[in-house]
């Protein structure tokens, strides 16, 4: 599929997938009739200001203004046009992110669309913290939270995958444990009945494993004899051991899905609507002052030139790494190898590929802090060195990935 060319398709298309792989972009009506008019503004205007960057400024600040004063004759606003732009925008920097980050989580029971879906989410997330004033381009600062969500979500969804069911009860708290049951949409009755069941078996399951063991197996028949005694004891409805059982798997599964949330696509249709999808449901609103404003932003310019400069400096710094450095960094970064794959390609140790990009990234970041300091005048607060580490990533896979005209 080739990578979009124009504003109006970057802010108006959507990723679709087909067995699993980016297939093609699916223009939204709403988003590209709105696109054209804002375009049709700046026909006559021949500056920098029609780039994707601009209009992501421009979205940013729209959206901003829009969350502030939200329209108050709207009881249940679903979505609106700012934000669905910049969700059209950052289609193609969270896909590069999930694709990268997903090949170091071999063992994940979520495909890519998968994966795409759970870091797509994220973006009201990113909005609330982007500071463009910082100097650094919505682009960076997504693909590292992008990066961040879907490592936080596949290391909780791999840790809960190899439990079994009774490593998973004893690990789980009673207080998630009842909101994992509560969020199954179950009754007060039966949440109080499924949580002093659990709380029984926690008290009184002591297998002879350790109490991390991920794999516990089930209790013998005179710890399930205890446990149903110390909650019948409790307990207004009796229960038996088979009951007792049975409660224990689906408080089991409610937690899985609890920890492991299910996505859902602009592409989906709407519950209890036969006809009809989630992003048929934008709101149409227009920000015509503002565009006006913000095509005299006379700071636009000097962003751009920020941008252009931050690339000499990245590049000057390349160049002071040693050869088998740069021999490791397209690996890494362009074609997304593992440590130990670049290790076995090239005869090198893999501790040793590991300081060799370490130690070129320590380089980049000292060199990308002193400009940002000396010649921005920004102060190096931690967020901000955070935000530089997210740009120095996203800008080296950019720097070694292959012109492409296919994903």
């Amino acid at each position: 599929m080739r990578s979009r060319s124009t504003p109006l398709e970057s802010f108006s298309t959507f990723l679709q997938f087909e067995d699993d792989l980016p297939r093609q972009w699916i223009p939204e009506g709403r988003l590209q009739r709105n696109m054209q008019r804002h375009l049709q503004q700046l026909q006559e205007d021949q500056t920098q200001s029609k780039t994707d960057r601009f209009w992501a400024l421009y979205w940013h600040k729209a959206w901003a203004l829009q969350t502030e004063k939200p329209d108050e004759a709207s009881a249940k606003p679903l979505r609106n046009l700012p934000l669905d732009h910049l969700n059209a925008y950052l289609q193609e920097t969270c896909f590069w992110a999930v694709n990268r980050l997903r090949s170091q989580f071999a063992q994940t029971q979520y495909n890519l669309s998968d994966c795409f879906q759970i870091a797509i989410l994220r973006v009201p997330k990113i909005l609330q913290g982007f500071e463009a004033k910082q100097g650094f381009g919505l682009t960076n600062y997504a693909s590292m939270l992008f990066s961040t969500t879907l490592r936080d979500a596949l290391r909780q969804q791999q840790e809960v995958d190899i439990c079994t069911h009774w490593a998973l009860l004893r690990k789980t708290s009673q207080k998630r444990t009842i909101e994992a049951l509560t969020k199954a949409g179950l009754s007060s009755d039966t949440v109080t009945n499924y949580g002093l069941a659990c709380q029984s078996f926690r008290l009184l399951y002591a297998p002879a494993q350790a109490s991390g063991t991920r794999k516990l197996p089930p209790p013998d028949a005179e710890t399930w004899e205890a446990i149903v005694q110390m909650y019948n004891q409790q307990a207004i409805v009796k229960a038996d051991v088979k009951t007792i059982e049975q409660w224990l798997n689906k408080t089991a599964q409610a937690i899985r899905n609890y920890l492991n949330p299910s996505t859902v696509s602009l592409n989906a249709p709407r519950p209890g609507q036969e006809e009809g999808e989630w992003q048929d449901h934008l709101a149409d609103t227009e920000s015509e002052s503002l565009l006006s404003g913000l095509i005299q932003d006379e700071e636009l310019q000097a962003r751009l030139v920020q941008r252009s400069q931050l690339g000499d400096i990245l590049q000057a710094g390349l160049a002071q790494c040693d050869g088998e450095t740069r021999s490791i960094l397209p690996l890494y970064y362009g074609r997304g190898c593992t440590q130990q794959q670049i290790a076995s390609e090239l005869g090198i140790k893999q501790y040793t590929i590991s300081r060799r990009l370490t130690r070129s990234k320590e380089l980049l970041l000292k060199q990308l802090a002193t400009w940002t300091r000396d010649d921005l005048h920004i102060s190096l607060t931690p967020e901000v060195l955070q935000a530089m580490g997210s740009m120095l990533e996203d800008w080296l896979q950019t720097h070694y990935q292959e012109p492409q005209s296919q994903m």
